[in-house]
C-alpha cells in the first residue's frame, strides 16, 4: 500500500492544472499523484495525458461537487494517508514532511498546511489560514482569518497547534478513517464538507492539527467565486445541516438562535440591496427544513459513534459579537481563556 496520495480534485480547471501541477510534482518526493476529475468539459483530461502521463487520472462521471468527487475517487485510492489538495494551491519544499510527522501520533485523524493567499503572499488566505475553530454557535473562523479580516503572517501563529477542523484546500486525512466516517456528506455538494468530517471525528476522540512549517499558497475562490449567491447559500445552507447532525444537546434552542442569526444577516442583505444574497439566505433555511428529517437520523446514527469526545478548539463565546461589537481582527486578541483545551 502507498504511504500517501495526493488527490486534486478537478472541474474545468486545466489553467490551475497548467500552473501549479509542476510545483506539486516536483515537491511531492515519492508521493502518489492522483487527479480526480469531476466530469470536465474543458480539455483538462487531453492536457494531462498529453502532458502527465505518469500521473494516475480518475475520471468521474459527473460533477457530483467536492463532497461525491473526492469520495467516488478515493473508493477507488489504496492509501495509508490522502491529502485532498485544491487544484488552485502552490505548494512550496518541504511542505510534506511536518505534516507526515503529526501523523505519527495515532490520535491524530488529520491536518493541514498554514494557508497563504496567492496574490497577498504575506496574508492568510480565507480557506483554513493557519487552522480552523468553532464558536459556541458554531461560526468557523481561524487563527489568521476572523470573518473577513486576515492577518499579516508575521510568524505570530507559527506553532503547531491542535485546532477543531482542518481545511478541505490542504488536508491529510487517514485513509482508513476516512471511510471509517463515510467521507464527506454528499449531501453537502461542497462547503463545510471537511469542518462536519472532522467534527464526526473529534465526536470518536481523534484530534486534529495545524504545521505552519508547511506552507502554501492558495488563490481562492477557484471553482466558484467568494462573491456568488449560490456560495453564500452553501454556506449557510451546510451550516444548519452540521449543526442539525453534530450539536451534542438539546437541539431545539442552539438552532432557533442561529435562525434568528441568519435571520438578522438576510436583514442586513435586503437592506442593502444585495437581494440575490437575502433569497440564498432564504433558500438555505428552506432547503434545511426539507432534509429535517433526514438530517436527524444521521444524528441518531453519529450519536452511536460517540467515544471519548474531544472538544478542543471550540471557543466558547461569539465570534460575531467579538468582530462586530468588539471590533476585534485578530486571533491574539480574543479571549483565550474561552477556548476549550
Amino acid at each position: 500500500m502507498t504511504q500517501l496520495s495526493i488527490v486534486i480534485l478537478n472541474w474545468n480547471g486545466k489553467n490551475y492544472l497548467q500552473n501549479f501541477l509542476p510545483t506539486v510534482i516536483e515537491h511531492s518526493n515519492n508521493a502518489e499523484i492522483v487527479i480526480a476529475d469531476n466530469a470536465s468539459t474543458d480539455d483538462s483530461i487531453s492536457f494531462l495525458k498529453e502532458n502527465y502521463p505518469q500521473l494516475r487520472i480518475i475520471e468521474n462521471n459527473q460533477n457530483g461537487g467536492f463532497a461525491k468527487g473526492y469520495n467516488d475517487a478515493l473508493k477507488l485510492i489504496e492509501s495509508e494517508f490522502y491529502l485532498l489538495l485544491n487544484s488552485d494551491i502552490e505548494v512550496t519544499p518541504n511542505w510534506l514532511a511536518p505534516m507526515l510527522a503529526a501523523m505519527n501520533d495515532p490520535k491524530i485523524g488529520g491536518c493541514q498546511p498554514k494557508v497563504l493567499s496567492f496574490a497577498r503572499r504575506d496574508e492568510f488566505e480565507h480557506a483554513g489560514a493557519s487552522g480552523g475553530y468553532l464558536d459556541k454557535n458554531y461560526f468557523p473562523f481561524c487563527r489568521g482569518r476572523i470573518i473577513d479580516k486576515f492577518e499579516k503572517d508575521i510568524g505570530q501563529y507559527n506553532e503547531n497547534a491542535e485546532v477543531f477542523w482542518a481545511t478541505g484546500a490542504a488536508f491529510l486525512v487517514r485513509s482508513e478513517l476516512y471511510h471509517q466516517l463515510n467521507g464527506f456528506d454528499e449531501d453537502f455538494f461542497a462547503h463545510m464538507e471537511e469542518i462536519d468530517l472532522c467534527w464526526r471525528a473529534k465526536k470518536m476522540g481523534y484530534a486534529f492539527m495545524v504545521t505552519p512549517a508547511s506552507v502554501v499558497y492558495h488563490v481562492g475562490g477557484g471553482t466558484l467565486s467568494y462573491l456568488s449567491p449560490f456560495k453564500a447559500y452553501l454556506n449557510f445552507r451546510n451550516s444548519l445541516y452540521m449543526i442539525v447532525k453534530n450539536h451534542p444537546s438539546w437541539l431545539a434552542p442552539k438552532l432557533f438562535y442561529r435562525l434568528v442569526l441568519d435571520g438578522i444577516a438576510g436583514a442586513r442583505f435586503l437592506f442593502l440591496g444585495e437581494f440575490r444574497l437575502f433569497r440564498a439566505v432564504f433558500r438555505a433555511h428552506l432547503s434545511m427544513y426539507k432534509r429535517l428529517s433526514s438530517l436527524l437520523a444521521k444524528r441518531k446514527n453519529i450519536k452511536l459513534t460517540v467515544k471519548n469526545p474531544n472538544s478542543v478548539g471550540l471557543y466558547d463565546g461569539s465570534i460575531i459579537w467579538a468582530r462586530y461589537f468588539k471590533k476585534i481582527t485578530k486571533f491574539s486578541e480574543l479571549n483565550q481563556r474561552l477556548f476549550r483545551h
